[in-house]
């Protein structure tokens, strides 16, 4: 099967993109957001081509895979049609009046929402929208836990401009109780004698620094579910978490600690900093947890399912 779809988000499109298909990925000269091609620090097979833009017309393509409002208007421009089957993945929680917050696909025959997490689908007002849920699902990193630095790990995106959204009024605290290491893009104005900063590394080199914290945070108020904190889960890393949104249902008790007391968070990351074996016994039963909800395989059967058995039987 030919799959058009957008590079959004480089985790998440890793996992989709081991399948069996071939998945077309538009390119631009700038390689902007409508067009950034294939992943520069994430390992993508060859199944993946970039197509550029102004070429999509001539693709043959069988299924599409919108992850963002504006691109069925880019679909309908760069391919000179919208006729194709069609399925829309909604990674984020909605914002603004969540109760009532109306998705931008609602009410619409020719698209599928997929929702990433169930709480994504509970929330999330899709109308008459036909939805279904294909939980997420992670290439499993190499790298194995050791925590041998008594320091904390927070894998996050932006964490200056989106603020309280991803905790990061929060960090001060915990850097109190134990170093905090913050990797991701735009952290560098995190810097500060308790906070280390990576900025934007590779993958991999990220999941091996990760393994040598003694614990991870999980400290978004509001978020779908991060991959990175399943990554960390896999890697064996014991969790401390806001007992918020798909996290409850991601972590179970005997692999972290939940909970909406940012007290009790900060007294659970000092436990680990000092009670290394706790912090194994933990990441162990976090990383068999991980791999038996979100291994690799399950994700890719669920989106074969999809794809093929339901979307594109007909043709």
């Amino acid at each position: 099967m030919n799959i058009l779809l957008w590079h959004v988000h480089g985790s998440w499109t890793t996992a989709f993109v081991q399948g069996k298909h071939r998945y077309l990925v538009p390119v631009t000269e700038d390689r902007g957001p409508w067009g950034r091609g294939r992943a520069r620090t994430y390992d993508w097979p060859g199944s993946v081509r970039e197509v550029p833009y102004e070429r999509l017309a001539r693709e043959e393509i069988d299924v599409v895979l919108l992850q963002r409002p504006e691109e069925l208007e880019l679909l309908s421009m760069w391919t000179g049609t919208a006729r194709l089957p069609k399925v829309y993945v909604e990674h984020n929680t909605p914002r603004g009046d969540v109760p009532g917050t109306r998705h931008p696909m609602a009410d619409r025959a020719d698209v599928v929402i997929v929702h990433v997490t169930h709480f994504n689908a509970l929330f999330w007002d899709c109308g008459g929208t036909r939805t279904t849920v294909v939980e997420h699902g992670i290439v499993e990193p190499a790298a194995r836990w050791t925590g041998e630095l008594e320091r904390l790990a927070v894998v996050t995106n932006e964490p200056v401009r989106r603020g309280r959204v991803t905790g990061t009024d929060l960090f001060p605290r915990f850097a109190a109780a134990a170093p905090l290491d913050v990797f991701g893009m735009g952290v560098a104005g995190l810097a500060s004698e308790r906070i280390g900063v990576f900025d934007d590394p590779p993958q991999a080199a990220m999941h091996a620094e990760l393994a040598r914290r003694r614990a991870y945070l999980h400290l978004c108020r509001w978020t779908s579910l991060g991959l990175s904190l399943i990554e960390a889960m896999t890697i064996g890393a014991p969790v401390v978490a806001l007992a918020t949104t798909e996290a409850v249902e991601a972590v179970p008790p005997e692999a972290g600690v939940l909970s909406t007391n940012v007290d009790t968070l900060v007294d659970a990351a000092l436990w680990l900093i000092e009670s290394p074996g706790d912090a194994r016994r933990l990441g162990a039963a976090g990383r068999a947890a991980a791999r038996r909800r979100y291994g690799l395989d399950r994700f890719l059967a669920d989106w074969d399912h999809l794809l093929e058995d339901e979307l594109c039987a007909s043709r």
